[in-house]
C-alpha cells in the first residue's frame, strides 16, 4: 500500500479532516496563537472526537511517526517538525455539573468557555492570566492560576481524564483506575498520550477583588523594593505579581501607558473588597499611581487583571523559579530590563508563589515547582523594528537568572532543552515520570515537548 493509499484509508476512519503540506487546509490545522512558531508536520488531523484521536495515533504508531497534539497554540515554544499533528481545537465541548461542582471539557475547550458556563452557577475554575488559553494543555503542565496561592494548581483539582495512549487505546483515568498515569498526567505534561476530555473541580467564585496598579518607570526601584517588603505582610490567599512593561502604542493600550516603560502590580484576592483594599493600600502609597484598576469584579472578568493579548502574536519567552528575591537580584533585574536598559522585551514579571501552591492534593501529582518562592517570566514580541534583538535579550535574562534559579515551571519555561526535565522536576519526581513514560509510551511516540529518560 502506498503512502497516499494509507492516508486515504485513514481519512475514511475519521470524522475530521486530514491535511498534508500541499493541501489548502493545512495552514489552518497547524497554526496557533504564537505565530512565531511554524509547525511543519508531515500530516495533520483535525480531530472531532476521541475516536478520531485514537485512529490517528494507531495510524502514526504503525507508520513509525511521532505524534503531537495542539489546540490553541498558546503553549507552543518549539516547532513540530515531521510526524503527525492532532489538532484538537474542534473538541471544545464544556459541561457544568452544579451539584458536584465539576466541569467536564473537551481537549480543545478554552478557559473563557468554562468561566462563562460555570459563572451562571456562581462557580469558577482555576484559570491563569488569560482565559483564551486551552484548559487541557494548561492543566497538564500544572496550570498556574492567578488565584494559585489561595487554591493551588489547576492540576490539583483534576478528578479524571480520558486519554489515548501510544497503543491507540482510549483510557478512562482516575485515582482508582490507573493511579500512575493519573499521577503523571497532572503536571507531567502531555507526553504520555493525547487527552481527549477532562473533569475537574470548580470553586465558589462568583466575585473577586482584583486589578492592577500602574506606576511610572522612574519609580521602578522604589516599587520593586516596596513590593518585596509588602509580600512579607500579605495573607496566603492574596495573589500578586509585579511586571516591568514596555507597552507598544497600539489600539487597546491606554494612551497614558502606550509607548512607555511602566511597573504593573497585578492583584487577585478571593476575599471581600474592604479587606482587599486594606491589604493593597501600602502599595498604592509606595509611589505615584498612573492608573488604578483594582476593584471588586465578577470572576468572569478575570482577563482584565493582566490584560494579556487576546489575538495571535509572535512571542519568545523564558522563565525560572526562585527561592528568594534579594537586593542583588533586584538590582540585576532593573539593570537588565528597567527604565534605563532600553530592553526590547515586552515584559519581565515577578510572581509570588507559595501558600496553597506548596500543598499537594491527596495522593500527590507530578507538579515539580512546589517550594519555590517566586517565578520569573520574560516575554519578547518577535515583531516590529526591534524583533531581531529579542532572542539575545531572552538569552541574557536566562543567563542572569541561572545562578539564582531553583528550577523551572513547565508551563512558563520557554523552549525545553535536552536536560530541561532535570530542572522542571525534583530528581525523584523526574525518575518516576521516566518510569511512567517507559511503561505507557516505550517507543516515545509522544515526544514534541519534554523528553523523559
Amino acid at each position: 500500500m502506498t503512502t497516499i493509499d494509507r492516508i486515504s484509508n485513514l481519512a475514511t476512519q475519521l470524522r475530521g479532516p486530514v491535511a498534508r503540506p500541499s493541501d489548502a487546509a493545512y495552514a489552518g490545522e497547524v497554526g496557533g496563537f504564537n505565530v512565531a512558531i511554524t509547525h511543519a508536520p508531515a500530516l495533520a488531523v483535525g480531530a472531532t472526537c476521541a475516536e478520531d484521536v485514537a485512529a490517528a495515533v494507531r495510524f502514526a504508531a504503525a507508520a513509525g511517526l511521532p505524534v503531537a497534539a495542539h489546540a490553541t497554540g498558546h503553549g507552543a515554544v518549539r516547532a513540530i517538525e515531521g510526524g503527525l499533528l492532532v489538532n484538537t481545537s474542534r473538541m471544545s465541548g464544556v459541561r457544568i455539573d452544579p451539584v458536584t461542582r465539576t466541569a467536564t471539557v473537551g481537549a480543545g475547550a478554552k478557559w473563557q468557555q468554562v468561566l462563562t458556563a460555570a459563572g451562571w452557577h456562581g462557580l469558577g475554575g482555576l484559570c491563569g492570566s488569560s482565559s483564551d488559553v486551552g484548559v487541557v494543555g494548561y492543566t497538564l503542565g500544572g496550570g498556574l492560576p492567578v488565584l494559585g496561592r489561595a487554591y493551588g494548581y489547576a492540576a490539583d483539582r483534576v478528578r479524571s481524564l480520558q486519554v489515548v495512549t501510544a497503543d491507540g487505546r482510549l483510557r478512562e483515568v482516575d485515582a482508582e483506575s490507573d493511579t500512575e498515569l493519573f499521577w503523571a498526567l497532572r503536571g507531567g505534561t502531555g507526553n504520555f498520550g493525547v487527552v481527549t476530555s477532562m473533569t475537574f473541580d470548580l470553586l465558589p467564585l462568583a466575585r473577586i477583588y482584583g486589578g492592577g496598579l500602574f506606576f511610572a518607570g522612574e519609580h521602578a526601584r522604589a516599587v520593586l523594593e516596596a513590593y518585596t517588603c509588602w509580600l512579607d505582610t500579605v495573607p496566603d490567599d492574596l495573589c500578586s505579581s509585579l511586571a516591568m512593561l514596555r507597552l507598544p502604542p497600539v489600539p487597546g493600550v491606554p494612551e497614558l501607558l502606550a509607548g512607555k516603560f511602566v511597573m504593573h502590580l497585578r492583584v487577585t484576592y478571593p476575599g471581600g473588597a474592604d479587606e482587599g483594599a486594606r491589604i493593597v493600600s501600602p502599595m498604592q502609597a509606595c509611589a505615584p499611581v498612573l492608573l488604578d484598576t483594582i476593584a471588586e469584579m465578577p470572576y468572569t472578568h478575570l482577563d482584565s487583571v493582566h490584560a494579556d493579548p487576546d489575538h495571535p502574536v509572535p512571542f519568545i519567552e523564558t522563565g525560572c523559579l526562585l527561592p528568594a528575591l534579594g537586593p542583588d537580584l533586584q538590582a540585576q533585574l532593573l539593570e537588565l530590563g528597567g527604565p534605563a536598559s532600553q530592553s526590547p522585551l515586552l515584559m519581565i514579571e515577578v510572581r509570588q508563589l507559595g501558600a496553597a501552591l506548596d500543598r499537594p492534593p491527596a495522593g500527590g501529582d507530578a507538579i515539580g515547582s512546589r517550594g519555590a518562592a517566586f517565578s520569573i517570566l520574560g516575554i519578547g514580541v518577535a515583531a516590529g523594528p526591534r524583533a531581531d534583538a529579542v532572542p539575545a535579550a531572552i538569552g541574557a535574562l536566562r543567563e542572569v537568572m541561572a545562578p539564582h534559579a531553583s528550577g523551572t515551571f513547565v508551563n512558563l519555561r520557554g523552549a525545553p532543552t535536552a536536560h530541561d526535565g532535570h530542572h522542571a522536576w525534583p530528581a525523584d519526581t523526574y525518575a518516576r515520570l521516566c518510569r511512567a513514560k517507559a511503561n505507557y509510551d516505550p517507543e516515545n511516540v509522544f515526544r514534541s515537548g519534554h523528553t523523559f529518560g
